[in-house]
């Protein structure tokens, strides 16, 4: 299901104010600086792909900002790959500087301030993901974070993979079922992986397509059985035909273990769940079990401990916080559904 976002209906005195918030709920909290005078429309299309948001953006020259302040409001622990299409861009965190042409990409590191110049008409496709969605290591994401990959043109192989998959997964997002979409943004998220660990030196030369392959499809295959109570390592190892050692090292590149990432799946599914408004919601302790936990107080006690507040006090602040997919210009604060209330968008 796609969101778009269109501010050409919006009167021209409330664009800038409009776009800041859009530009915000879409990503994470941001200050947007727009020329003096009327700004140029700008469209945001974004869609989920499990894990990752997909966003194409078009609009015209501004400055994007993200300060300690807002740094505290959330979403500190998100990543953004931006993968430039048209105009130039300027980024720069930890005192680097970076140029982004057409054809290129960066990633930025919402924990950490960070700078963007956009002086021209710009368009763009941001990938927008939590950093433990990928399992990149602090180490190698600093390897990452506003360096400028070439994309296409370039001799780097690995990024221009990295560059052509996302490509293809952006012009399709809009079009798959959810378990496959799911599947694919894993696989995304996996190259990028391969990529820090790759700058870092770090990566194993041991047949690293074949054991990527086979990563991806264990984690396709943990997030279509994650109801299963008895889903563990040693039964995902045996229907993959692996031994549970090769398993375990398999996640070591994920930076966590496979129960951790199992739990970290089904903790994203059921805050999705509790999120969302219907006429017979079920109980706290009915999402938990239907996503595999087989206690309710281990569920809270996991829950509280990723998101820092407990499943109910989710339920009721994302209640009061649920978009419309209709997104028109009155409706400002409702421009991504589901999205996470103020001051809680962290997310596994």
């Amino acid at each position: 299901m796609s969101v778009v976002l269109d501010t050409t209906e919006v009167p021209s005195a409330d664009r800038a104010e409009y776009w800041h918030e859009a530009v915000s709920r879409t990503f994470v909290p941001l200050d947007v600086s727009l020329p003096d005078g009327v700004p140029d429309p700008g469209t945001i299309t974004s869609h989920r792909l499990g894990d990752l948001q997909v966003a194409l953006v078009e609009a015209g020259p501004q400055r994007v900002e993200r300060s300690a302040a807002l740094i505290a409001r959330g979403g500190e622990d998100h990543l953004t790959l931006a993968l430039q299409h048209r105009g130039t861009a300027r980024l720069v965190q930890d005192g680097h500087r970076v140029e982004l042409r057409p054809g290129t990409f960066a990633v930025s590191d919402a924990g950490r301030p960070f700078a963007k110049d956009l002086p021209d008409a710009f368009a763009f496709t941001a990938f927008h993901w939590p950093r433990s969605a990928a399992g990149v290591r602090e180490e190698d994401l600093r390897v990452l974070t506003a360096t400028a990959f070439q994309g296409t043109g370039g001799t780097d192989d690995t990024a221009r993979l990295v560059a052509g998959y996302l490509e293809c997964l952006s012009r399709s997002a809009g079009s798959m079922e959810p378990h496959v979409a799911s599947w694919l943004a894993t696989t995304a998220l996996d190259l990028v992986a391969v990529l820090a660990q790759e700058r870092r030196g770090r990566f194993v030369p041991e047949a690293p397509e074949a054991a990527l392959a086979t990563l991806a499809r264990v984690k396709d295959h943990v997030l279509r059985h994650l109801g299963d109570p008895d889903l563990s390592p040693e039964s995902i190892a045996a229907a993959h035909h692996v031994s549970v050692r090769y398993l375990h090292k398999l996640f070591r590149f994920e930076g966590v273990t496979v129960a951790r990432w199992i739990q970290l799946r089904r903790l994203d599914v059921c805050r999705r769940d509790l999120a969302r408004r219907s006429a017979d919601r079920p109980t706290v302790a009915a999402v938990a079990g239907r996503w595999g936990f087989v206690s309710a107080s281990h569920f809270s006690r996991a829950f509280r401990a990723v998101y820092g507040i407990s499943p109910r006090e989710w339920r009721a602040r994302a209640g009061a916080d649920v978009g419309s997919v209709a997104v028109r210009p009155s409706a400002a604060a409702h421009l991504v559904p589901g999205a996470a209330p103020s001051g809680y968008d962290v997310a596994v």
